[in-house]
């Protein structure tokens, strides 16, 4: 007797998208409905109520849904077949949905990406800035002021003949220094603009006239607050270039002790010098010896040709 073949078991035909999805809308529809089938049912008796409530409410809507669809749906539902779960927290995760996200939040990562990096250009380019500020004040202490410095002082060594002049040099010039060691490129600049400043006054030269025009005080006298039985005699002076420019000068006012730029000031005087010039003046009106002195060129004195006394005023 021949060997019967055993036939293989036939596959189960694959299903068809109609009942896919009829499947996955009985999921949905229990997922709302099971709510209504009674608690205390038996797994058993719960299936069976729950298929008979999807018959109804598919017969309701004129579809006939088979015994098969049905349970698969039931079975579907119990598997969690057709639910979604979201994935655990990652860094692949959230990378997906920056990435799905992309179009909403590519330009705000674009304008944010662009202010960090504009942020970080600032703060390079005034990094920069603060290091080339910085090497510019070390090359102007350590090296261009210092030069200036000492041509300055040079130049009014070269015209000071006078050994208080030169003094003052000297004091400028160790204040420059001390500047220097300190940092101090201010007081640097300062010791400098003196020296040139008292270079200009000791190359200057002019005489100290005596002032005699007409409707113009001459001369002046003060009796001081503090000892009303005396007299302080000033002549009126100003300073004329040989060219004939009147200068004006830095005038310390003994009555008020301020340093006032002027033009023309009282020089205080003995009382014998007042009386010989205002005798000059009373013979035409003139006072012909009107030079009371001459400041030569190297010195900040100026030479009197009379007696004269320490003070001035600037005004009378």
């Amino acid at each position: 007797m021949a060997d019967t073949a055993t036939a293989p078991a036939p596959e189960a035909p694959p299903a068809k998208l109609d009942d896919l999805m009829l499947a996955m809308d009985v999921v949905d529809t229990l997922r709302h409905e099971e709510a209504l089938v009674e608690k205390e049912l038996g797994q058993d008796q719960r299936d069976e109520a729950l298929k008979a409530r999807l018959r109804q409410i598919y017969e309701s809507q004129g579809l006939t849904v088979t015994d098969r669809i049905l349970d698969e749906g039931i079975r579907a539902l119990k598997e969690s077949r057709f639910a979604y779960t979201p994935p655990q927290p990652s860094f692949a995760t959230f990378m997906a949905r920056l990435w799905i996200r992309r179009k909403t939040l590519g330009p705000v990562l674009l304008i944010l990406v662009g202010l960090v990096v504009a942020f970080v250009g600032w703060q390079i380019w005034r990094a920069g800035e603060a290091a080339r500020l910085a090497e510019k004040i070390r090359i102007e202490i350590t090296e261009t002021l210092p030069k200036a410095l000492a041509a300055a002082a040079d130049a009014a060594r070269t015209a000071a003949t006078d050994p208080d002049a030169i003094a003052r040099i000297d004091t400028l010039v160790a204040a420059g220094t001390a500047a220097q060691k300190a940092g101090d490129a201010d007081a640097m600049r300062q010791a400098i603009s003196d020296l040139d400043a008292l270079r200009a006054a000791l190359v200057q030269t002019y005489q100290l006239r005596i002032v005699s025009r007409p409707g113009e005080d001459t001369g002046v006298f003060r009796i001081p607050d503090v000892n009303e039985g005396a007299k302080n005699y000033y002549i009126i002076v100003e300073p004329v270039t040989a060219s004939g420019e009147v200068l004006s000068l830095p005038v310390v006012n003994e009555e008020d002790g301020k340093t006032h730029t002027v033009s023309k000031w009282g020089l205080r005087v003995p009382e014998a010098t007042y009386n010989a010039i205002r005798d000059d003046k009373s013979d035409d009106g003139i006072v012909q010896d009107n030079v009371l002195g001459e400041k030569p060129s190297g010195t900040l004195k100026v030479s009197y040709r009379m007696p004269v006394e320490t003070g001035a005023i600037t005004e009378w």
